[in-house]
């Protein structure tokens, strides 16, 4: 419920600060005192886009702050969604609007996008005008209310569960196919490009090892006399390195028995000795095996042009690339070997899932069809009493070709207000004041349904009066015992029937003049409700009937 509103520096609002009551609360003023003033600022901070003439003329910053009562609304899981903070006591809308043309929008101090303000105020309250009669005519909003006298929440939770997997299977069978059809046509150019690929026999490191052995065939003889000249410096005849380390080694030999360091220069030399013997013995050998080669150069230079064009021809640039791309190939060709596998796996997954979709769309149906009777019964039987006596409620259910989020039903209000007339679409054939009955019998029905939001009923009894205007306040007044009701309203049969009453109106301050809201005494409200009987003059007999009408008669 809104517990209170608060509103500085908006239109001709310098300051307002109002709680309000629970139950049934009437609103009522003067035309242009301000009323739709209110319901304006309201509407901001539920969400609605503003401009900068909203702000109060020389005020360069507006702000609307709107308290709610949320613990009877469950919104954990919506709060935790949208990152705000979560009170489930209290909740605090807040709108700040600036000259500039900028906004700011919060919830409970969190900033909050005007769509998450404007989501999170429909669950809390419903400003229902002349306007949002047109609903009454649209068939999803009649398929909503025949749902909630049907009780289908659970059957339409497992509905929609199952609808969006019939709809995921759907959608990923179209995308398969659609990939199946494309992949298809590129399969020869796949083959020809994986043949090309297998038939280089490629090797992991191989390029690698065949650019060093092409380095080492172009300067097999540089290497080889270098090769020869090294084994004669290490092993020659007359001054070879190990024939002069092998003598340093004897003659450090003959040392030891009377100079012990020597041991340690023999064992050093011996070392060193044994590592350059090996390698001498090494390069001998090297230095046969290093022969020019022209046959097998020319081959390695062949494959490594091979090797080189196919990266070219892929634009990669090493040999692991061109791996990678042949087991693609091989993977591109397995999937499209298995495409029809796929599909048909998806197939039976998507006919699955419709098959359980129909059984649950049928239960809907069936306990639709249960529901409308009673429906389309009652509400003729609310609305009787509101100046439509003979009313005819039929509701039309059809069947859709194919299934939405909500169903396989199309259902559609068919109204007439006479005994002889034949029911037709409501927007087609009701008034304005008959559809504005409709829709408060309407939402007084499924208001003993579910948890509706709190409810502002702007001016909906336009163009009744007497007798009629009792009941739609009685209607009103028993929906307060269900929820938090306001009406804003210039007929005294329904201002009487509120269990508080706010009082709309101007007042001139220094050079300016600005509207004003403030909650009426008993005695206030004898004095207003007479006021809207009699207009500006107060007569004695209106004040007795205002008392009537309070049930304050002494």
């Amino acid at each position: 419920m809104l517990k209170s509103l608060y509103i500085r520096n908006y239109v001709l609002i310098d300051k307002l600060d109002i709680r309000f009551e629970n139950g049934f609360s009437v609103i009522t003023g003067e035309t242009g005192a301000g009323k739709s003033i209110i319901l304006g600022a309201l509407g901001l901070v539920l969400g609605q886009r503003a401009d900068g003439k909203s702000i109060k003329n020389t005020a360069d910053k507006c702000i609307i702050e709107a308290v709610f009562d949320i613990s009877a609304y469950q919104l954990a899981a919506f709060f935790e969604s949208h990152d705000l903070e979560y009170d489930p006591e209290t909740c605090l809308l807040r709108r700040e609007l600036y000259a500039s043309g900028k906004s700011r929008a919060f919830v409970n101090d969190s900033p909050a996008s005007l769509s998450v303000l404007k989501e999170l105020g429909s669950r809390l309250i419903d400003i229902h005008s002349q306007h949002q009669n047109l609903l009454l005519g649209d068939n999803r909003f009649q398929l909503r209310v025949t749902d909630v006298i049907a009780e289908n929440t659970p059957v339409l939770e497992e509905y929609q569960k199952i609808y969006h997997q019939y709809q995921f299977h759907k959608k990923a069978l179209v995308q398969l196919q659609e990939k199946a059809v494309r992949t298809k046509q590129e399969e020869d150019y796949v083959c020809f490009q994986l043949e090309q690929l297998t038939d280089a026999r490629l090797q992991p490191g191989e390029q690698e090892e065949l650019e060093q052995e092409l380095e080492t065939l172009s300067h097999a003889e540089e290497i080889k006399g270098t090769l020869y000249k090294v084994n004669g410096l290490l092993n020659g005849d007359d001054m070879g390195a190990v024939r002069v380390l092998k003598e340093a080694l004897m003659a450090t030999d003959s040392l030891e028995r009377y100079f012990p360091k020597a041991k340690e220069i023999a064992d050093r030399l011996r070392s060193a000795y044994i590592d350059l013997n090996d390698l001498a013995s090494e390069t001998d050998i090297l230095k046969e095996d290093i022969e020019f080669n022209p046959e097998r150069m020319e081959w390695v230079s062949n494959r490594l042009d091979t090797l080189y064009s196919l990266q070219q021809k892929h634009r990669v640039s090493s040999l692991e690339e061109l791996l990678a791309l042949q087991d693609k190939f091989i993977l591109q060709l397995q999937e499209i070997d298995s495409f029809d596998e796929q599909i048909a796996a998806l197939e039976h997954q998507r006919d699955e899932a419709y098959r359980q979709l129909i059984k649950v769309a049928t239960r809907l149906t069936e306990r639709r069809k249960q529901a409308a009777h009673s429906l389309a019964s009652r509400l003729a039987g609310m609305v009787a009493p509101l100046g439509i006596p003979n009313a005819r409620l039929d509701v039309s259910i059809q069947p859709r070709i194919a299934p939405g989020t909500d169903g396989m039903d199309d259902i559609q209000f068919l109204f007439s207000a006479n005994k002889n007339g034949i029911p037709q679409p409501v927007a087609q054939i009701a008034s304005g004041g008959e559809i504005s009955r409709l829709m408060l019998c309407i939402k007084a029905m499924i208001a003993g349904f579910t948890a509706l939001p709190a409810i502002i009923f702007d001016e909906v009894d336009t163009g009744v009066s007497g007798d009629i205007a009792d009941k739609m306040g009685e209607i009103m007044k028993q929906l307060g015992t269900q929820m938090q009701v306001l009406a804003i309203t210039h007929l005294p049969q329904i201002a009487s029937k509120g269990k508080a009453h706010y009082f709309v109106y101007k007042q001139d301050i220094d050079e300016q003049t600005v509207t004003r809201i403030r909650q009426l005494t008993a005695e206030e409200r004898i004095t207003e409700v007479a006021r809207m009987l009699s207009g500006a003059s107060l007569t004695d007999a209106s004040v007795a009937n205002a008392k009537d009408l309070l049930g304050m008669r002494n």
